[in-house]
């Protein structure tokens, strides 16, 4: 029997449990993670306005685990030896004859100051924190920015930043208090956004200028202070400060043999295969994969590229060739509370729908219809 070993519990690692069970109901299936639940992290930007709470967002696993016949091992990842053949762990070894990495991405807390901002995808905590600090100002400014890996332009997380920005708005005028507070968005990208497509750049410029946002684009990040954001072009005051710098790989990394990428992610091929590695893949955060510019850090990626990963593991351990791929895509709805823009982005086409009541509620049933498959 052959035993396949998951590192991690979000989207991808879940996504190649799924997969594998599809093609093989016999092998064994260890996931590795520090906790057996699913932190659907889409629904952060809904924590803010009390739409989601921490109960709604965090799913438990050993429904799933059970259903799946998935062994889970609690525990942080440490390092990895033999060639892939065994994790470390800070609860013990697990050894494997097939592995699949999907412990997402870290993200890069270098710039001066940053702990003067929160970052809103690093959890639940990060986001309740975001909603005590609103609730509890009288006014002030709010600023929303982010940042990439300028030596890897696919790893970053920005499409987040837009909803926590128009979700703000929303929220402000919805208590009857926008009118004390100044939004203020910034990025060192002149384009802000621009791997949604140059029409979605227009259109989030142009929804930021009808909301009263003020804007700093185009100047590199310098520093963060208590209450201050500065750049090599201005500085300006903030009483919160909301901020997504770019991503690179765990620092378990390091404690390994795994080929990386100059931005620090492991470096993969079209089928997910991490260098010349023997039965090793990677999918999701974790890795960087060959492709358009505009390749997307984020859930539906990852499931894609989860699918390919765990099909060719079957492949490669039953002496079959590996060579599925995943479609390159990017969709998403950029929801503001009570409507969202839907934007589409493959090698072939971009699509973008305006913003609508119907598309926030088309985000709330996929959330739903997602999150169904694990509970």
């Amino acid at each position: 029997m052959k035993k396949i070993t998951i590192v991690g519990a979000g989207f991808a690692g879940l996504s190649a449990v799924r997969q594998l069970r599809k093609q093989d109901k016999n092998c064994e299936i260890t996931l590795i993670a520090p906790k057996a639940e699913l932190h659907y992290l889409p629904s952060l930007i809904w924590v803010p306005s009390g739409l989601r709470k921490r109960e709604d967002i965090i799913v438990p696993l050993d429904n799933f685990f059970r259903r799946m016949n998935v062994t889970f091992h609690q525990g942080s990842v440490t390092g990895l030896r033999d060639a892939g053949r065994t994790v470390e762990t800070d609860n013990g070894d697990v050894s494997n004859d097939g592995l699949i990495i999907a412990s997402g991405g870290r993200f890069i807390k270098k710039l001066k100051g940053i702990e003067n901002a929160i970052t809103p995808c690093e959890g639940i905590d990060a986001a309740e924190q975001i909603r005590d600090r609103i609730a509890d100002m009288k006014g002030g400014t709010i600023a929303f920015g982010f940042a990439g890996n300028p030596k890897e332009p696919s790893a970053m997380r920005g499409g987040p930043m837009f909803e926590f920005l128009f979700g703000t708005d929303t929220l402000l005028k919805k208590q009857g208090r926008r009118d004390k507070f100044e939004l203020v968005f910034f990025s060192p990208a002149p384009k802000p956004g621009n791997r949604l497509g140059p029409k979605a750049v227009g259109k989030l410029l142009g929804e930021m200028k009808k909301r009263g946002v003020k804007t700093y684009l185009g100047e590199k990040m310098k520093a963060f202070e208590s209450n201050k954001v500065i750049t090599e072009g201005a500085e300006f005051d903030a009483d919160l400060i909301i901020f997504m710098p770019g991503m690179t790989g765990n620092t378990w990394f390091d404690n390994s043999e795994l080929p990386r990428s100059e931005g620090g992610l492991i470096k993969a091929d079209a089928h997910c295969k991490v260098g010349t590695m023997d039965a090793v893949y990677v999918a999701g955060d974790s890795g960087s994969f060959p492709g358009p510019d505009w390749m997307p850090k984020q859930a539906h990626m990852a499931d894609l590229q989860a699918e390919a990963a765990a099909k060719n593991l079957h492949a490669e351990l039953n002496g079959q060739t590996a060579d599925a791929g995943f479609k390159v895509e990017l969709i998403c709805i950029v929801d503001s509370n009570d409507k969202g823009i839907m934007v589409s982005r493959t090698e072939k086409r971009n699509i973008m729908l305006p913003g609508t009541v119907v598309l926030h509620w088309a985000k709330r049933f996929f959330e739903w219809m997602y999150l169904r498959k694990y509970r």
